[in-house]
């Protein structure tokens, strides 16, 4: 599918404050009374199960510290079964868009090891290219126009400077993972770069790990960055770090180098149920996530 955006996306207006030199804890665009309200009508009439994972994943808070309006255009980078775009899709409205920005093909292979089923790695690469269809059967024509591509492909260089915000939602570990063996994470920030308007802005949430445990441990294998270097690739590329924010951290989640994320929950992928280890996992909570506004400068 060509990646197309709509004229009336394409021209929309960044609504959000000019940016500044140094990263302020907790200051970051706000949002007026009726997109408050907006946001909060989508949140409660999300299902149940979406709503469990509000205390954990802050949606309201995230999504307005990145300054996200109705009306705008989006792209959400692997946004998978649909969590936050579930949200985003009502609440940009049917003048917003929302574009998926799906992992390369050649991700897939690098990530699940040479020796991976070729079913496995086609059957994911399915869904991607399914997944625009999908979504738009959540909410028929109520909601925002919804888009996709697949990143560092060529697609998103026929669109430079057309989006007003890009997020990375827990989605920079299997970037950075593949970085040695494709260079994929260093090529799609700078993609973004492109993507976005000057003046847009990147909202990254991303499990946090320690700074004085290694670098080798935290490449994403284990689920973890390492805060100083997810600020370093995004300056190299060209973005300004506005705003961070503990909104999604958990300093109970103290991870050693013998530790990866999904021993967390929801996964508990290391512990069977009922048992004190799993006890202990469940105590510690969701992951400890950082959360950085970057801006492309005007």
């Amino acid at each position: 599918m060509k990646f197309l955006f709509s004229a009336l996306a394409a021209a929309s207006v960044v609504a959000l404050a000019g940016c500044t030199t140094a990263p302020v804890e907790s200051e970051a665009p706000s949002l007026s009374v009726e997109q408050t309200s907006a946001l909060d009508a989508v949140l409660a009439a999300q299902p149940e199960d979406a709503q469990t994972r509000y205390d954990a994943r802050n949606p309201a808070e995230t999504l307005a510290f990145f300054g996200i309006e109705p009306g705008m255009t989006v792209v959400e980078v692997l946004p998978g079964g649909g969590w936050y775009s579930k949200i985003l899709i009502p609440y940009l409205g049917p003048e917003g868009q929302l574009i998926a920005a799906h992992y390369p093909d050649e991700i897939w292979p690098a990530l699940f090891g040479e020796d991976a089923d070729p079913e496995r790695i086609n059957a994911v690469i399915a869904r991607a290219d399914g997944w625009a269809a999908g979504a738009r059967e959540w909410y028929g024509e109520d909601g925002a126009d919804i888009q996709q591509y697949k990143m560092t492909d060529g697609q998103a260089a026929e669109n430079p400077s057309s989006v007003d915000a890009a997020l990375f939602v827990r989605a920079l570990h299997n970037l950075h993972r593949s970085e040695a063996q494709l260079g994929l994470f260093t090529e799609a920030i700078a993609e973004t770069y492109d993507l976005v308007k000057p003046g847009g802005v990147v909202g990254v949430v991303q499990h946090s790990g320690p700074e004085t445990n290694s670098d080798e441990w935290a490449d994403g294998n284990a689920g973890y960055l390492k805060q100083s270097r997810l600020i370093a690739a995004f300056e190299a590329a060209g973005f300004v770090l506005e705003a961070t924010s503990d909104i999604n951290a958990n300093p109970a989640d103290v991870p050693s180098e013998d530790d990866f994320v999904w021993r967390l929950p929801p996964s508990t992928a290391t512990s069977e149920e009922g048992t004190p280890e799993r006890a202990a996992f469940e105590a510690i909570g969701e992951s400890n996530r950082m959360t950085l506004l970057f801006r492309k400068p005007a």
